[in-house]
């Protein structure tokens, strides 16, 4: 298991929560450890632009794709899930992502922003990331931006996607299930046992 190295992201927290979670890990921007790994976790935190421009400078964004075309699996956290989407749109400032995913991540319409704390989600009955997992639980949210829409139609390898939603003044996309692609915009390594639980039911489908 790595969790990948670009300069962004709680890095220790993920690793002691994966490894928690039951999985040897490994924290690097090393490309061939990062493409024959089991899974591969990219973390992320701050500006949209930022964690670009660091992916960019380990060519990360090549690694998710060679992953992905192969069906290996991928988990974005955060930042890390929403440089999967086409852009973001931060403070006027429009910054091309990794384009896995069609649409925008900008700014949530809220009273109160940072989104920060706990909040429930709204996932699909099958879902494999929250089996288990009571409707009630609630999950460790920081930020200010997220997907609102879910544009993408038909998933990675034929399979539907399966998308789980939040609100904060409005709704948005709190977790993406697309294949070998998986993705929360909450922080399941500060989730607490909620998050583990989660965490376990990534590494199960590795």
């Amino acid at each position: 298991m790595v969790i990948l190295d670009y300069g962004s992201g709680n890095l220790r927290s993920a690793e002691r929560a994966v490894a928690r979670a039951g999985a040897e890990v490994e924290v690097t921007a090393d490309p061939h450890a990062a493409l024959e790994a089991d899974g591969l976790v990219v973390p992320g935190v701050g500006a949209f632009s930022a964690c670009m421009a660091g992916l960019l400078d380990v060519k990360g964004q090549r690694i998710i794709g060679k992953r992905l075309a192969g069906d290996r699996p991928v988990l974005g956290i955060c930042v890390g899930m929403q440089i999967l989407f086409g852009r973001g749109v931060e403070h006027g400032e429009e910054t091309e992502g990794t384009g896995e995913w069609p649409g925008t991540v900008e700014r949530l319409h809220a009273d109160v922003l940072p989104h920060m704390g706990w909040n429930t989600v709204r996932a699909p009955a099958d879902s494999q990331l929250f089996a288990g997992l009571d409707p009630d639980e609630r999950f460790y949210f920081v930020h200010s931006y997220a997907a609102r829409e879910w544009e993408l139609e038909s998933g990675l390898a034929g399979r539907q996607p399966k998308v789980t939603w939040a609100n904060h003044g409005e709704d948005f996309v709190a977790a993406v299930e697309n294949g070998p692609l998986w993705a929360t915009q909450f922080h399941p390594e500060k989730s607490g046992d909620a998050g583990a639980k989660l965490l376990r039911n990534w590494l199960a489908t590795l």
